[in-house]
């Protein structure tokens, strides 16, 4: 199966937003990789389906957010463990660059783990006005609900997140002030 110029066009211009996508819609780093394939297979095989009442991103964002939704479904926790020499030896090559990343993996992991909290109604349009920044009417399009849903569950999420950011800042010590 060769892609067509047209999808390859779609392909480069969208993977970045799918690949954030399913990172933001709970899908563990590690499987990001063959989950986009999954999506961009999903849009190749239904591109003569999309009859472009919406946006190209509306409509692989609803892809991903069902792929997304299969996955946190069905998928196991796997432990990786890198068992040749090799493996270890680039970790130590890397692990000072590690140790500079920490602290932005450490807050994108307690994001993610605030968005986890989000029932999945939620979690979607949080995601796609706060993140992917849409406008109001196009997740009510996208996602098939009136406007007033759209609102009602924004203000739910971002009621729960505020009360998850603080709930968490009050279990951890103060940084002391400078």
């Amino acid at each position: 199966m060769t892609a067509t110029p047209e999808f390859r066009a779609i392909f480069e211009e969208h993977l970045e937003f799918v690949w954030r996508s399913l990172g933001r819609l709970g899908v563990r780093e590690a499987d990001v990789l063959d989950l986009a394939q999954k999506v961009f297979l999903t849009a190749y095989l239904k591109l003569g389906q999309f009859e472009g009442r919406s946006l190209m991103s509306t409509w692989l964002f609803a892809i991903c957010r069902r792929t997304a939704s299969d996955y946190r479904r069905t998928a196991l926790v796997r432990r990786e463990i890198p068992t040749d020499s090799n493996s270890f030896d680039l970790f130590a090559s890397h692990q000072e660059d590690l140790q500079k990343g920490a602290e932005s993996r450490e807050r994108r992991r307690a994001a993610e783990a605030l968005l986890d909290k989000l029932p999945e109604a939620q979690r979607v349009v949080f995601v796609l006005f706060e993140l992917e920044e849409m406008d109001g009417q196009a997740i009510a399009q996208l996602l098939g609900i009136s406007v007033g849903t759209v609102r009602s569950r924004l203000r739910l999420a971002r009621h729960a997140f505020s009360r998850e950011v603080r709930r968490l800042r009050q279990g951890s010590p103060q940084k002391a002030a400078g």
